[in-house]
């Protein structure tokens, strides 16, 4: 059997990631290039001269025509932190080039603070993954399936509507030549016509031809202005039928890379777990790419305070 060029792609080794963003200063200038590219531009005027004004650990710019003081992270994702850039380049590192992700105790022991302070990290990223995502729909033809995230309790209730369960909408776009390009994750309050209606809102083009089965629910594909096409099969050939291939074949990947990695994963944070599942794969050509990408859209996401962080999200 041929080897699989995706899973054998080099992506970016621990000694390139030293050169590249070793040392703060490193990480720092990268930053700035990034967040202006055409050169320094001030949030509040748009003026583009400025002084360098340097405090300690902080560097902030200061505009020459409106004294407006700010720095590179300020009004990002990284907004406000106390650690130092490369601890946060460490954190970008381990979550884009590790196939499953990595969990925050995990992560603690590896950049070496504690690991509620990997916890605030990895989120404020996975929100950064979570926004981004939502921005790109699917299109074309779309495999969709319904899963659960989680299992039956001891002396629990099986099946639709167990306890500890989160339900998720899967959405894998296809190719004409019937391989995956894209997949779409989408947590749901329960498999009702509304909730379908609202996810394919929000994660499938106008128009998309979305393949699924004939669960009732899925008539609010339609609804929200994608073709249906409902394939009557259930159980185990649903299962090994060729039409659901890849859908079938991406929910065991996520099941065992999700709940693999991270042993649990909370209701009200399952979203952002599924978004840094689907942010990988989607980004899978380009494993040694996937880290400044994620700076760069880190530098465009708005601050995310631990306070909001930690809320339940209202899906």
């Amino acid at each position: 059997m041929p080897k699989n060029m995706v899973q054998f792609q080099k992506g970016m080794s621990e000694d390139a990631f030293e050169m590249l963003f070793g040392t703060e200063e490193k990480c720092w200038a990268r930053l700035v290039e990034w967040r202006w590219p055409r050169g320094f531009a001030c949030p509040a005027c748009g003026g583009g001269k400025y002084s360098l004004i340097v405090v300690g650990r902080r560097r902030l710019f200061q505009c020459s025509h409106c004294r407006a003081q700010t720095s590179v992270t300020a009004g990002t994702i990284f907004a406000s932190t106390k650690l130092p850039l490369k601890t946060w380049f460490r954190a970008i590192y381990h979550l884009t080039q590790s196939k499953g992700g990595i969990s925050s105790v995990e992560l603690s022991r590896r950049l070496g603070v504690t690991q509620t302070t990997a916890w605030k990290i990895s989120h404020k990223l996975m929100q950064v993954m979570l926004e981004r995502e939502g921005r790109q729909p699917l299109a074309g033809r779309v495999e969709m399936d319904d899963a659960y995230l989680g299992g039956k309790r001891r002396g629990g209730k099986r099946g639709r509507g167990a306890p500890g369960k989160v339900p998720f909408i899967a959405a894998v776009e296809t190719t004409e030549g019937g391989q995956p390009h894209r997949i779409k994750l989408c947590r749901v309050k329960g498999f009702r016509r509304d909730e379908v209606e609202r996810a394919s809102k929000a994660i499938l083009s106008c128009g998309a031809l979305a393949v699924t089965d004939r669960l009732p629910c899925f008539s609010g594909v339609e609804a929200a202005g994608c073709r249906h096409a409902p394939v009557r099969d259930s159980g185990r050939k649903a299962v090994q039928d060729s039409i659901f291939k890849w859908v079938n074949t991406m929910l065991g990947n996520i099941k065992s890379a999700l709940l693999g990695t991270y042993r649990a994963v909370r209701a009200k944070h399952a979203s952002r777990y599924l978004a840094s599942f689907g942010y990988r794969f989607n980004r899978r050509y380009g494993l040694a790419a996937m880290l400044p990408r994620l700076a760069w859209i880190s530098l465009r996401t708005p601050p995310m305070p631990y306070r909001l962080l930690k809320l339940a999200e209202d899906c």
